[in-house]
């Protein structure tokens, strides 16, 4: 009799994680759907579809350089050119992982990226449901660095950000 509750318990419990799987499904299918759609309008330069899958003009996006810090409504004007000469910018998701919040309301993801210009990439996100789906509240765009390799990279990023002074030039002023 024992075994026999424990089983039950054991299958009971199974199909119960097997629904919850397939109930989430649909919700996360969406969301990876429209973000390598969104990736696909960057590649071919659809301004409009790309720009539609924010939430609104004060979303952000963050860029792979330090001062790549913009609201959707600075974003625009500056990626504009890239898409109109044809072609903004390719990333293909290679691999994705979507969470969801416990009111369903809200989605974060992290995905890893193939990109022809800058290498590897990794984005993450924030996404929100609202009453025309989900859409992109923050996107912050990653160049992975390799510790192997990361005090180098440190060193070239500070010798960019914060130049040497020419000392001689301001005892001449």
């Amino acid at each position: 009799m024992k075994n026999t509750i424990a089983i039950l318990t054991l299958l009971l419990t199974a199909c119960t994680t097997s629904i919850k799987v397939e109930e989430s499904a649909p919700e996360e299918n969406e969301v990876h759907t429209l973000l390598d759609d969104w990736h696909k309008a960057a590649s071919e330069a659809n301004f409009e579809r790309y720009f539609g899958y924010f939430e609104n003009d004060s979303s952000i996006f963050m860029g792979t350089d330090a001062k790549e810090r913009w609201t959707i409504a600075e974003f625009k004007p500056w990626s504009k050119p890239y898409f109109d000469r044809g072609k903004a910018w390719s990333f293909t998701a290679e691999e994705r992982f979507v969470y969801f919040s416990e009111d369903g309301k809200t989605a974060w993801f992290d995905e890893v990226l193939n990109t022809p210009n800058l290498g590897p990439c990794r984005g993450t996100g924030v996404l929100t449901h609202t009453t025309e789906g989900w859409r992109i509240a923050h996107y912050n765009l990653t160049v992975p660095v390799p510790n192997e390799i990361v005090r180098d990279v440190m060193q070239q990023i500070d010798s960019v950000l914060n130049p040497p002074v020419d000392t001689t030039q301001l005892q001449n002023e």
